[in-house]
């Protein structure tokens, strides 16, 4: 049974020989300090994204069996971009930068965690038609029609791999800023909200559906949209359903026709107020899980919303940086949420810097001795 049997075996409910070793990727400054200890290669630090090459030898000299995010797609970004500038220095070497989404943001030297937002470009009306609305456009060009057609013949088969089917929210607050989309959500104008998540979404649907004519060799459907912080959404349920269920539903149901019965979607923070738009419409893998101050999430969910909710993720990360008894206590709990069947263990976010080499073998070998 190669990984590929086994993921699809668990997430459908079917018997497995072993519990594959699922990670989600690392942080970059992490594999540099790897390096430097001598733990890894010094070629496989730099250049090692999602589903390469790399990371894939990388795997094979940890233990890992596969990365969960092995996703091919279409470009659901605006296009062309905004013109990445800096457009001032200030007394203190923060520099302010316009990116491609249209934020300004200020970037600190030598800091390499998410930037803070200045400004945003897409404050209204005249921004969305003028600057934005063009960008947001279908066009063929977006997708890699020979890749797909080709699809077959190259794809590994002895791991999944999905369709990304977009963002519906996540990118548009990229776009906005939290600042901004609350602004227009709440003060400025719901209808101009409103019709960016429409034009927005529309364009992702054409593309997704374009992809899913041409090739339908998935095995399941994944989307992004990081919504979520610590205390919960950043959009009220009751806006997220209003604005955003309906473009969930639609493309779902695409992924549906189109054979795709797994689809899954990460969020990170606390998730619990979205899910049941998200589930309801037809998303059934909650990913990655995070653990965070606020503990698991998904035993809760499963219990609320039974057998059709699945899981991969769950496992807190930061228990790599300490010992072995805290690992070992991770992967009891793993164990447990195991058990309820339809849950894939798996660190619950990028591994990040002063993670233990050693420990993450440790961990990657016994998720191995699961048994259900």
């Amino acid at each position: 049974m190669n990984n590929r049997e086994r993921i699809l075996n668990i997430l459908h409910y079917k018997d497995v020989d072993r519990f594959p070793a699922v990670h989600f990727g690392y942080w970059e400054e992490l594999l540099q300090e790897w390096a430097e200890q001598g733990k890894i290669p010094k070629d496989l630090a730099v250049g090692n994204y999602d589903g390469s090459q790399k990371e894939r030898e990388l795997d094979y000299l940890i233990g890992w069996d596969c990365n969960w995010y092995k996703t091919v797609g279409f470009n659901y970004n605006l296009d062309p971009p905004f013109e990445r500038k800096l457009l001032e220095v200030l007394p203190d070497g923060c520099r302010r930068i316009l990116n491609e989404d249209g934020i300004i943001e200020r970037v600190k030297p030598g800091t390499v965690s998410i930037p803070s937002e200045d400004d945003y470009l897409l404050k209204d009306r005249e921004a969305f038609e003028t600057l934005f609305k063009p960008k947001m456009q279908y066009s063929p060009n977006r997708i890699n029609f020979d890749f797909f057609r080709n699809f077959s013949k190259t794809r590994p088969n002895d791991v999944t791999v999905g369709i990304h089917a977009g963002s519906v929210i996540g990118n548009v607050r990229n776009m906005t800023s939290v600042i901004g989309m609350s602004y227009l959500m709440y003060d400025e104008d719901e209808e101009l909200f409103g019709d960016i998540i429409d034009t927005y979404a529309d364009m992702q649907y054409k593309c997704l559906e374009a992809v899913l004519n041409t090739c339908e060799e998935f095995d399941f459907a994944h989307y992004w949209e990081d919504i979520c912080f610590k205390n919960g959404p950043l959009i009220s349920p009751k806006n997220f359903e209003k604005y955003c269920a309906k473009h969930y539903q639609k493309r779902n149901d695409l992924l549906h026709r189109h054979g795709i019965d797994i689809i899954s979607l990460d969020c990170d923070g606390v998730t619990e107020q979205l899910l049941p738009v998200w589930f309801e419409t037809g998303v059934n893998v909650m990913f990655p899980i995070e653990v965070g101050v606020w503990g698991d999430q998904f035993e809760p969910a499963r219990k609320k919303y039974g057998k059709g909710m699945l899981g991969v993720g769950g496992m807190d990360k930061t228990a790599l940086r300490k010992d072995k008894a805290a690992v070992d206590k991770e992967i009891e709990r793993m164990k447990r949420l195991a058990s309820l069947g339809g849950f894939i263990p798996c660190p619950d976010h990028r591994l990040m810097p002063g993670t233990k080499f050693e420990l993450v073998q440790y961990y990657a070998e016994e998720i191995k001795k699961i048994k259900l």
